[in-house]
């Protein structure tokens, strides 16, 4: 933790927490918001379904490979110059994007998105551990996971609505008044938190020491499968919206937005009580909670879809009560993984968040489109992620029982 915290954010915390949450949602954002307008531009741009799948998948996979040095890119410059050079890239990728004029242009300019938006993501998390200690962190952490939240049901209404009245390019022109404006705030308010006697040298042999001791570390890696992995449980869902809601639930386009209502309800819900629980009970047992909410609503809803034709009246359900339970534990695992190797908190926010955004990227080019137009498929796939992440954090818990043990 910087000593000097209380003199670089002056105003209240949530404000700040506002600004991270900000640069986290950029990510997403810029995923849900074309989504709507996916069939409309594949007619434009003469592309097929699978063309289009590619122009997610480039972002994703962007974004997982970017992940990897945003982190430590930022502990040896600086949080601040991370950010604004990404804010700036993601900007023009967004212009690039507007005016392609063929798909490959467009699989191009989504990849430069994606490999700069996780800057956003990942320096928001090593800043929030720089302003705070353990307990407090946690809080601010859940304030931005509640913030967060709101983008994933923002971005199809607003993208819906672009496209119907604007056309599909303009999507991408608001992305790049986003980028912008979010570039003219972070210049003005966002605080450089990394002390320069803290910062580590930018050299090929300390950077490959660097992803040597956490890629090897056990701990770390498992951290880090809990926290990434069990998020496609639900983000599954949002990639197969259009069969999902449209095929098996017959829901008109208009009615989209109560999937994105009540799961992002779950997710902010999971966030707020995550923040309350803070320095009240110890992290381990939190996260045990998070992960029975998980694995009994994946159960149940698994064994609903395969003896029950998928209804609207109660297949969104179980997806809100699963975000509500990532929401709670996530908090609380990823400041975990940030606490392994303080010294590296960067670049450790940076591996966590390549190996989910790999996760996810895998998950929206190859086992979405499998699995999409039967709900049994869905729901199974959905417990498997979580599984991954119950299982590292099962054996994480029996080989090192001190990790999240005391209450901060």
């Amino acid at each position: 933790m910087n000593p000097n915290a209380d003199q670089l954010w002056r105003g209240p915390r949530w404000t700040l927490a506002a600004l991270l949450a900000v640069l986290g949602m950029l990510g997403p954002f810029s995923i849900d918001t074309y989504i709507p307008a996916f069939s409309g531009m594949a007619l434009s741009l003469g592309a097929t379904p699978v063309e289009m799948q590619q122009t997610l998948s480039a972002y994703l996979f962007g974004f997982a490979f970017m992940n990897l040095f945003h982190g430590a890119l930022a502990d040896s410059f600086g949080r601040r110059p991370v950010v604004l050079w990404g804010i700036a890239m993601f900007t023009l990728a967004s212009a690039g994007c507007a005016l392609s004029q063929n798909v490959g242009l467009l699989v191009l300019f989504r990849a430069m998105q994606g490999l700069s938006t996780g800057a956003g993501i990942v320096v928001s998390r090593a800043v929030i551990r720089d302003m705070f200690p353990p307990a407090q962190a946690q809080q601010v952490m859940s304030q931005v996971t509640i913030y967060f939240g709101v983008a994933p049901a923002l971005a199809p209404i607003v993208g819906g609505w672009l496209f119907v009245h604007l056309g599909w390019h303009s999507i991408f022109w608001f992305l790049t008044g986003v980028g912008l404006v979010l570039w003219v705030t972070n210049y003005r308010f966002l605080p450089e938190t990394l002390q320069p006697d803290a910062r580590q040298p930018f050299e090929v042999r300390h950077l490959m020491r660097g992803y040597w001791q956490l890629g090897s570390s056990p701990r770390f890696l498992l951290l880090a499968l809990a926290s990434g992995v069990p998020f496609n449980g639900m983000f599954l869902y949002v990639l197969a919206a259009p069969a999902f809601l449209g095929e098996h639930l017959a829901l008109q386009p208009t009615q989209f937005f109560w999937f994105f209502v009540l799961t992002i309800s779950g997710i902010m819900s999971g966030a707020w009580l995550s923040g309350r629980l803070a320095g009240k009970i110890a992290p381990k047992k939190q996260i045990r909670h998070g992960f029975v909410i998980m694995l009994v609503t994946s159960v149940l809803n698994l064994v609903a879809n395969l003896l029950f034709t998928a209804h609207a009246s109660w297949a969104l359900l179980p997806i809100a009560v699963f975000a509500f339970g990532w929401a709670l534990m996530v908090p609380v695992v990823t400041l975990l993984v940030l606490d392994l190797y303080p010294e590296r908190r960067g670049m450790a926010s940076s591996l966590q968040a390549c190996i989910g955004s790999t996760a996810n990227g895998l998950v929206a080019g190859v086992i979405a489109p499998l699995v999409m137009h039967s709900t049994p498929a869905l729901a199974a796939v959905s417990l498997g992620m979580m599984s991954i992440g119950l299982v590292a954090w099962v054996y994480l818990h029996h080989h090192w029982p001190e990790i999240g043990r005391a209450v901060e």
